[in-house]
């Protein structure tokens, strides 16, 4: 799916994003070689290019370069970039790259065959192993090596001679270095044999050498791809939670159309046990819908009129009719597809150390093998032309960095992939990486802690009853605050209308002002009256301070600067928060809570979900400021919150994690939402990042050790070419299977 943001249209200065399809990439040098020729382009500000997904994506000024350009410069290295078509095409060209990987090792293992036949009877352990005289032959084995070679092996010369034009050289060269040298010296073998007038015995040909190497490398890459295609398992997932199509009113008849069919302000019939198809509104109707998939939330949700719904969550009981609000890529559904398939695409800081290495290796590698082909022939087994040839396609062989280059991406795609399937959507591989290193956890209270559902339980006033009510349910009515939603639900009963309220005016961490029917109404904190010269009597202190030590908060009222009562509110913890808190501790986390609320109320629940660090009485910027701090004492500190006033501190924090039941702008402020709104997902964020960098330096010492030391062994002749050949295949493969343990982690 393209992510190019308006693209041309964009305005100077702005910039834009593209993703291209990437084919022809054989090793991490590939990789490494696109990305350093886009980065220079006039315009490009980032390349990212990832080998395993066989994408790239770019940030670039439209101004100076287009996606055109950048494609005619990939053309240009050797390569061919393509827009980034749709999850159903990239799955089709997927299952296409696996055919043609099958086709080409049926093939060359059938013509492979006779000569590893043949190669075996060389052995004097083997010798009982019968040989058909025809294997022997060199013609016969020069017809069978051939294909192999030139038709199997195609691949490899093309992108090697790719490579060597454009001033590089990647697993290509190495490959087609190798096979070349033990095909031609076969060849020259072959016809020094045909020349002689008496043909007492075959030669020592290494026909089989060259084609058995190209068919393991094909094996090889048979397996990755495989191996790569379940990577992309838990976008799979996702997309098979959506519905295929939806029951629509059009010109008052009701008709079923594709899913892609519906647009903005459809009216959708969802019938009980059936997908609501795309995010919207109830116009009509009464059910309890399941969003367990999405959000985590086990009981069905009630919903009624006016009630928003999300796009592939169960319809349980009644009959619904939904005003399509979001639909297509617009939907909750299709952006959490899009974060994941950015935190797959993406990569970690950790990743740039193995492009680093394998933009050098090869040429390397190169020099390597040259050096110890001058020693052996020269001094180490003079004038053996045979044996130091075979040292060498060794070190060509064994050094190809395939699993150097995968494994990073292959240990990111899984364990996003499988953190998504966990609820939990990382932005990028850098926060996934990141999440590793964190010691402190602050925890907003409202809606993190606690449920953010709360109730109205006190009500006390030194007016009317019957005005105040009206007066406090008129002004809270216009407030998006949790606290203001509990309180017109609980004046709503005792009084069903309500005066609408004008000049309303949110104070952050303090309260709120709005003018009802002619009156100034506050609500909010002493500090908040006291500053706006409205007298508090000693005895309300009292019974403030009562109500404050079980836990509720309490919000004082004044109309037209003169005190008039109080109302009070209590929200309970979340069934799960003390759980967390004990397994974030248990991961040698601290964990602190910060709110807005008056100390007495924020230490009760504190107390409640076994915090032992609070800070109270935080205003939304002060928030941000003591997330600086504890940054500032050397502290790794992730900010979790749901609200708007948490998006500053969310934005501070090394890494920001947003409940997903929250705001929109504290999501949008996040690297990482948590779907369920459920703390213990804090634990499991943090334990599938400590998990994936662990997965991922186990990839890194495997594929790194296995070219340090496999290259000292060949070069001292301790390893034949087409067992360097199974291993570099071998290390490709083990690699990707390594990441791919990541989805089957249970937390």
């Amino acid at each position: 799916m393209s992510t190019e943001s308006a693209g041309q249209q964009q305005p100077t200065g702005a910039t834009a994003t593209v993703d291209f399809d990437i084919t022809g990439m054989t090793c991490a040098a590939c990789a490494t070689r696109i990305e350093k020729g886009l980065s220079k382009m006039p315009g490009v500000a980032q390349a990212s290019v990832n080998l395993a997904m066989e994408t790239a994506r770019i940030s670039y000024q439209p101004s100076e370069v287009t996606p055109e350009d950048m494609q005619a410069r990939v053309a240009k290295l050797g390569y061919e970039a393509a827009r980034k078509t749709e999850q159903a095409e990239t799955g089709e060209h997927r299952a296409k790259e696996i055919q043609k990987h099958k086709r080409k090792l049926w093939i060359s293992a059938i013509l492979s065959f006779p000569l590893l036949w043949a190669m075996v009877g060389h052995f004097s352990f083997t010798s009982w192993i019968w040989v058909p005289e025809l294997f022997m032959n060199p013609w016969v084995q020069l017809v069978l090596a051939t294909p192999v070679q030139f038709l199997i092996g195609r691949q490899f010369y093309i992108g090697a001679y790719k490579a060597l034009s454009n001033k590089s050289a990647n697993m290509d060269v190495l490959v087609s270095l190798g096979t070349s040298a033990a095909y031609f010296y076969s060849l020259y073998l072959t016809f020094q044999w045909a020349g002689q007038s008496e043909h007492h015995h075959a030669p020592e040909l290494y026909y089989e050498t060259s084609a058995i190497l190209i068919t393991l490398v094909i094996l090889g890459k048979w397996f990755e791809v495989l191996a790569k295609g379940r990577t992309s398992e838990a976008i799979k997932s996702l997309m098979g939670l959506q519905a295929k199509s939806a029951l629509v009113i059009r010109a008052g008849q009701e008709v079923s159309i594709p899913l892609e069919e519906v647009v903005t302000g459809d009216v959708i019939i969802v019938k009980p046990g059936e997908k609501i198809p795309v995010d919207g509104t109830v116009l009509q109707g009464h059910s309890s819908v399941d969003e367990s998939m999405l959000t985590g939330e086990s009981l069905p949700i009630e919903k009624r009129e006016g009630d928003t719904v999300i796009g592939a969550t169960l319809n349980k009981n009644g009959v619904l009719r939904v005003q399509a609000t979001k639909v297509g890529r617009d939907t909750v559904l299709s952006q959490i597809i899009k974060v994941v398939e950015e935190a797959q695409g993406s990569k970690a800081p950790i990743q740039r150390v193995a492009d680093v290495i394998s933009g050098i290796f090869v040429p390397i590698v190169v020099g390597i093998a040259l050096i110890a082909f001058v020693l052996w022939y020269f001094w180490l087994d003079p004038a053996n032309f045979a044996g130091a040839l075979e040292k060498t396609i060794a070190i060509l062989v064994i050094a190809c960095p395939c699993a150097l280059g995968l494994a990073t991406p292959t240990s990111i795609m899984a364990g996003s992939g499988r953190a998504a399937e966990l609820g939990i959507l990382f932005k990028g591989g850098e926060h996934l990486e990141a999440a590793h290193h964190l010691d402190v956890v602050v925890l907003d209270k409202t809606g993190t802690v606690t449920k953010g559902k709360p109730q109205l339980t006190d009500i006390q006033t030194h007016v009317d009853q019957t005005t105040f009510l009206r007066f406090v349910g008129a002004a809270e009515r216009s407030s998006e605050h949790p606290l203001a939603e509990a309180i017109v639900q609980g004046i709503l009963p005792s009084v069903p209308s309500l005066p609408e309220a004008t000049s309303f005016k949110a104070i952050p961490g303090f309260g709120l002002e709005a003018q009802v029917e002619g009156s100034q109404v506050l609500i909010g904190t002493r500090r908040l009256l006291t500053e706006k010269g409205v007298d508090i009597g000693e005895t309300l202190l009292k019974d403030m301070e009562r109500l404050e030590q079980d836990g509720k908060t309490v919000m004082l009222v004044a109309f037209d600067g003169a005190y008039a009562g109080f109302v009070a509110v209590a929200d309970t913890i979340k069934e799960t928060s003390q759980e967390a808190v004990s397994r974030l501790e248990a991961m040698g986390i601290k964990v602190i809570m910060i709110t807005g609320d008056n100390a007495r109320t924020a230490k009760a629940i504190a107390e409640q979900a076994g915090i032992k660090q609070v800070l109270a009485e935080i205003l939304p910027e002060g928030k941000a400021a003591e997330v600086k701090k504890l940054q500032e004492q050397g502290f790794r500190v992730a900010m979790v919150g749901d609200g708007i006033n948490d998006a500053p501190a969310l934005a501070m924090a090394d890494i920001g994690m947003a409940m997903g039941t929250g705001s929109d702008v504290a999501m949008e402020a996040a690297d990482v939402t948590l779907m369920r709104g459920d703390l213990n997902s804090i634990a499991d964020a943090i334990e599938m990042s400590r998990r994936t960098m662990r997965n991922i330096k186990q990839n890194l010492f495997w594929a790194l050790g296995y070219n340090t030391i496999g290259i000292p062994i060949a070069a001292f002749g301790l390893l034949e070419p087409w067992v360097a050949g199974a291993a570099m295949a071998l290390s490709s493969v083990s690699v990707v299977l390594n990441a791919l343990r990541l989805q089957r982690v249970k937390l």
